[in-house]
């Protein structure tokens, strides 16, 4: 079951996110603070909920008020003077618990979000994953996304 979350689903949604941060970005790079959602992350997810261009999606199990098992987060971003006909959805953040992958749960996640820019006109959806994320990765060219970019990084010591 999808739903849009509301103000109170925000301790559930950091607390998903942070379940994100410490499974992703703190296996993928060493200077990720994993303990930002849980610590600061209230007042950012609270704003992805209320705010106005964000979209803040809970996946639950069995119902409407079921426990969470994922979430993702989107925002519409602004105009690009260098790409003026571009409007773009960007998809911020999603996570599924472990034992609900592979049941489509992502791609309800997905196919929401996917409408959800549609209806507000955008031309364009965005992800980034982690490059050594490959299911990640996977998952959204499965869902029609395309590499477009890439970031390279080098590391210089302290």
């Amino acid at each position: 079951m999808i739903t849009t979350a509301r103000v109170e689903d925000v301790p559930a949604l950091v607390a998903s996110a942070a379940a994100l941060f410490r499974e992703d970005g703190g296996r993928r790079d060493p200077f990720m603070d994993v303990d930002w959602p849980a610590r600061d992350g209230d007042d950012y997810y609270r704003g992805m909920v209320t705010g106005e261009g964000n979209l803040a999606l809970l996946a639950r199990s069995g119902s409407p008020e079921g426990p969470v098992v994922g979430h993702l987060t989107a925002r519409m971003r602004g105009r690009d003077e260098l790409r003026p006909d571009a409007v773009v959805a960007e998809l911020l953040s999603m996570r599924v618990d472990e034992e609900h992958r592979g049941r489509g749960v992502g791609a309800r996640l997905v196919e929401r979000f996917l409408a959800w820019a549609g209806e507000r006109g955008a031309n364009q959806a965005v992800v980034s994953a982690y490059a050594t994320n490959s299911d990640a990765v996977r998952f959204y060219r499965a869902r029609g996304f395309t590499p477009v970019h890439v970031s390279l990084q080098a590391d210089l010591g302290t």
